[in-house]
């Protein structure tokens, strides 16, 4: 029996995670032509079917779940030792595409991204704005960035910034115009900016005073899926939003938006960089975690 090369064998694990010749032939940079034929030589080599094909799906028989799961670790081994050595040598390099919120990337451009790339100008970071919550490794990302609360629970988490604070916020041409909301119940009175869920479900305000917690399905006439406009739409006028406090710092500082509610603020346990325990963790990845690490103010 001919001995698979590297090549071949990375390009099966590939497949294998991936389930999908596209996505696969994409993050290997081949021709989704050249990495079938690939997969067709290394099955005529082995003598044994590897993967199972349709016109629409791509999934593993048997044989090839059996040749993946003992592959991978060898293969994740192996680039640890190469990594490792390209570290010592100081030879950073790569692309890290990272799938996050729009506020846990706007926080990255203002605390991390020029240091980080002052140090590692050969590391490339690319970053996908997405309100909901992806399947990184089917989508080919190295990580994502989200809620502690919002990581599946089958991930490694890294805690980054420490924890969130949900506010709720109003402008003052809106305050001016409305009553005056001083218990969370006053809300069911009020114009509010409500939020859908990626699941599709509406998220109900939660507040806590000493041993009192409410859950609020506000009113409103606008719901977005975005706290960034959330916190635009109560700049302009257009109701009463809740969000992370680091959404509307500035706009606190200026004015522009006024807290309601302060004694009953709620915490979130803050966000967290995550990725699958199974894939292996580049050295551009490891870098970034210390990076973010280092850099991320930590929220009250």
């Amino acid at each position: 029996m001919k001995r698979p090369s590297w090549h071949e064998l990375q390009a099966i694990k590939t497949l294998g995670e991936q389930r999908s010749f596209r996505r696969a032939a994409e993050m290997l940079g081949l021709k989704r032509s050249s990495l079938s034929h690939l997969v067709k030589t290394l099955e005529h080599n082995l003598g044994v079917q590897l993967f199972q094909r349709t016109t629409r799906s791509v999934s593993l028989t048997d044989a090839g779940q059996q040749l993946l799961d003992r592959l991978s670790p060898l293969l994740n081994q192996m680039d640890d030792v190469l990594h490792d050595i390209s570290a010592s040598r100081h030879q950073h390099y790569g692309t890290l595409r990272i799938s996050a919120s729009d506020a846990a990337i706007a926080l990255l451009l203002e605390h991390v991204v020029a240091d980080f790339s002052a140090r590692y100008p050969d590391i490339q970071l690319d970053f996908a704005a997405q309100g909901a919550l992806v399947d990184i490794t089917a989508a080919g990302f190295d990580a994502g960035i989200r809620l502690i609360e919002d990581v599946p629970q089958d991930m490694v988490a890294v805690p980054l910034g420490g924890p969130l604070t949900f506010i709720t916020v109003a402008a003052p041409a809106y305050l001016a115009r409305n009553a005056a909301v001083n218990h969370p119940r006053d809300l069911l009175q009020q114009q509010c900016i409500r939020q859908r869920l990626p699941s599709g479900k509406r998220y109900q305000w939660e507040y806590a005073q000493a041993e009192e917690k409410q859950e609020i399905d506000v009113p409103g006439t606008l719901t977005l899926d975005s706290n960034a406009l959330m916190a635009q739409a109560a700049l302009a006028g257009l109701g009463i939003a809740y969000v992370p406090s680091l959404y509307v710092e500035k706009e606190m500082r200026s004015g522009q938006l006024v807290e309601l509610l302060a004694d009953w603020r709620v915490q979130s346990a803050g966000i967290a960089l995550w990725f699958p325990p199974n894939r292996h963790q580049s050295m551009a990845l490891r870098l970034f975690i210390d990076a973010l690490k280092i850099s991320l103010p930590r929220h009250a």
